[in-house]
């Protein structure tokens, strides 16, 4: 495993971070879930990402890491939450208020029974709220010991721009990372983010790598019938898996096997090209696809011509304008 630091601060993260949102909820923790994290530790995934609602139920996820928890080493992994969607009804239980964002990160702190987390992040911007009064309950986190480094997800790149301003006016704990929703089939973070975070210090964390399984080896025989894309709660809309798009998967398949690599691998190496992407955020179901995505970091390197057939690719693709955030 390579480790890069997360832009300009002194911490870092592997290439690759297993990300704990889908497949850790539940009542109690489950074997395959020990499994999977063990075998990620083993393979030098020193990164967990969690956040307060992931589950289902909300809370679960955090609750059934913190029992695995205890088998690893502390000081050797990183671990990471994130408060701002729901999480509980009325009116604190959302959003980028102090009121929600600290009460969120005791709880997180009680479910998953740590002293810290690594880093506590803003799940999302909260257009009802000051930059401010969200900045400042991210420096509190720090200023009392229960974060170590504070990070953005989902942000766009003006209020980007706007947060590291204020960080520097007011003298607050600025963000280490930025956590947008980045892969081949997901690219607005091209358009100015990554830029302007490399020219920032602010490292990138992308979620989504893979987008949902569609950039997997899952459906490309069609919808498996115990697919994820079945149940209620699906990440995956029914207008993102149609036949137009499963024939552009499957053209990207083939050009993942020329490079002697499954779809997932390509899909999160081309992801990790980028110097200035800290890592990639995977999730996972079993043990076995956490081994086979690891194999992903021994080749990150593409030549022009497979990138162009990459572009190529997938500007056939036909997904929502609502996935590529502008400013």
């Amino acid at each position: 495993m390579t480790y890069r630091k997360s832009g300009s601060s002194g911490l870092k993260l592997p290439l690759l971070s297993l990300g704990c949102w889908h497949n850790f909820g539940g009542d109690s923790a489950t074997r395959d879930q020990r499994e999977m994290i063990h075998c990620a530790f083993d393979g030098g995934i020193t990164h967990f990402d969690l956040a307060n609602n992931y589950g289902p139920p909300n809370g679960s996820a955090e609750r059934n890491f913190g029992t695995i928890l205890h088998d690893l080493p502390r000081d050797e992994i990183i671990v990471s939450s994130k408060a701002g969607y729901a999480m509980w009804p009325g009116p604190y239980g959302s959003g980028g208020s102090r009121k929600h964002l600290l009460s969120s990160l005791d709880q997180s702190l009680s479910r998953t029974g740590l002293d810290y987390f690594d880093i506590f992040y803003s799940h999302c911007f909260d257009p009802e709220v000051s930059l401010e009064e969200t900045l400042g309950a991210l420096d509190s986190a720090v200023r009392q010991g229960k974060a170590l480094y504070v990070g953005i997800s989902s942000y766009s790149t003006s209020q980007t721009r706007e947060v590291l301003e204020l960080c520097r006016k007011l003298g607050l704990s600025i963000p280490v990372l930025h956590q947008p929703n980045y892969s081949m089939l997901n690219r607005w973070v091209e358009q100015e983010l990554l830029s302007v975070c490399a020219d920032e210090g602010l490292g990138v964390i992308a979620f989504c790598p893979l987008f949902q399984g569609l950039l997997s080896n899952k459906y490309l025989d069609g919808i498996p019938a115990d697919s994820r894309f079945n149940q209620p709660l699906s990440p995956l809309r029914k207008n993102e898996v149609n036949e137009q798009n499963l024939r552009v998967v499957r053209e990207l398949n083939d050009l993942a096997l020329s490079r002697g690599q499954t779809l997932a691998q390509m899909a999160l190496a081309w992801v990790i090209r980028k110097e200035n992407v800290t890592s990639a955020l995977m999730g996972a179901s079993t043990s076995e696809q956490i081994k086979e995505n690891l194999e992903a970091v021994k080749n990150i390197e593409f030549t022009k011509d497979e990138l162009g057939k990459i572009d190529r690719m997938v500007a056939k693709i036909n997904l929502p304008k609502s996935l590529w955030a502008t400013d």
